[in-house]
């Protein structure tokens, strides 16, 4: 196996004012991988429209999932694609290629879904109408049409770990939903004890930087108190792949002030990008 790096910088899923700068971080990022190594998809100039659905820039985000699905649909089937966003809305495309993959090869996935929010909301339910805020959801079958998976994922095969800030309508689904979660102070250590009863063959980890102790790591649109030291999060991909082969993965959210700060912030992203390369050699 080893490491695709496909870069999508995509801004059109998040509510942000800082959306845009999504870009910055993704082309930031993509500087420090190995260029023999990474490939870029072209995300639409224009913001998009909702077209009735409930999603703003729906129409945009629509078209950055098949671009992105065809991107991946051209890798080897050696090749473990890592996605750089780019909002989480990138994540449609890159976990049903994985759960494709896994289905092919006979294997339990799960998905372990780091992110100090729980992106479980629908258009119905989400106070902004971002699609950042939605893709979960919309992963396990409920959303606006043209951007919900099919076949959908199974939610007791989903990890939400660090999440720390829930909408009414999230928190409302969470409490009837078989989702496992582990808290942010629990994820260092808590992380391998969890996910070994559930007898997953291959894991998708979705990291959202915002997962991350702002004291840590500012660079994201919407930071949240109280997340998990970068130490323990690598510490926890590692269990995540103790066993378990790497499906795919996801780096989302990386929205520096500035083009000239994004530097300040990479030091933790190639640590955790070096965690989840070392579950493809």
């Amino acid at each position: 196996m080893a490491a695709k790096f496909v870069v999508v910088p995509e801004w059109q899923g998040s509510a942000s004012s800082r959306s845009m700068r999504l870009i910055d971080g993704a082309e930031a990022i993509r500087g420090d991988l190995p260029s023999a190594a990474t490939v870029t998809v072209d995300i639409p100039l224009g913001a998009g429209d909702a077209v009735g659905t409930g999603v703003h820039r729906y129409s945009s985000l629509a078209v950055v999932r098949e671009r992105l699905a065809e991107a991946l649909r051209q890798l080897a089937d050696t090749d473990v694609p890592i996605v750089i966003g780019g909002d989480c809305g990138v994540e449609l495309a890159a976990v049903e290629h994985a759960f494709a993959g896994a289905r092919r090869r006979g294997a339990r996935l799960g998905t372990v879904w780091f992110d100090a929010h729980p992106d479980l909301n629908t258009p119905a339910t989400s106070p902004s109408a971002a699609f950042s805020g939605m893709v979960l959801r919309a992963l396990l079958g409920d959303g606006a049409d043209g951007l919900v998976a099919d076949p959908p994922l199974d939610p007791a095969a989903v990890v939400l770990a660090g999440t720390r800030s829930l909408d009414d309508g999230e928190a409302e689904y969470l409490a009837r939903s078989p989702i496992v979660r582990v808290d942010a102070d629990g994820v260092g250590a808590g992380l391998g004890a969890v996910l070994d009863p559930l007898g997953f063959d291959e894991v998708y980890l979705h990291v959202d930087l915002d997962v991350l102790d702002p004291a840590e790591f500012g660079g994201v649109p919407d930071p949240q108190p109280f997340g998990v030291a970068t130490a323990d999060l690598t510490a926890a991909i590692g269990a995540a792949l103790a066993g378990r082969r790497l499906a795919g993965a996801a780096i989302t959210m990386f929205a520096p002030p500035s083009p000239e700060a994004a530097g300040e912030d990479l030091a933790p992203i190639l640590r955790i990008l070096s965690a989840l390369t070392a579950g493809t050699r």
